[in-house]
């Protein structure tokens, strides 16, 4: 730890550390780091280091987009229903909380 650092000693919510904790494993950074990033970034700063993840999230975003593509029909944009969303972020939700 550098000689700049200063202690802190926070209260959050349960979900909040849950989700800490997992976003640590994913990135593999320590909680700290992790806050300190979010830190950075509201307050308009950049983080040091770049997100480990975010190739993987790009990849992720456009094979989401790539199968968009493929179930509308040539020509017509693809149509969807409110339901259909929250379904779909609801299935995910439950599928990253199966990974703990």
């Amino acid at each position: 730890m550098g000689t700049n650092m200063i202690r802190k000693q926070i209260y959050i919510r349960k979900h909040q550390d849950e989700l800490l904790k997992r976003l640590a494993k994913a990135r593999g950074l320590s909680e700290a780091e992790i806050i300190r990033q979010a830190i950075e970034r509201e307050s308009g700063g950049t983080s040091l280091e770049p997100l480990s993840d975010s190739v993987a999230a790009w990849q992720e975003i456009v094979q989401f987009l790539e199968n968009r593509r493929q179930k509308s029909k040539p020509g017509k944009p693809y149509r969807w229903n409110r339901e259909e969303i929250y379904a779909e972020r609801a299935n995910r939700w439950l599928r990253d909380r199966s990974k703990d």
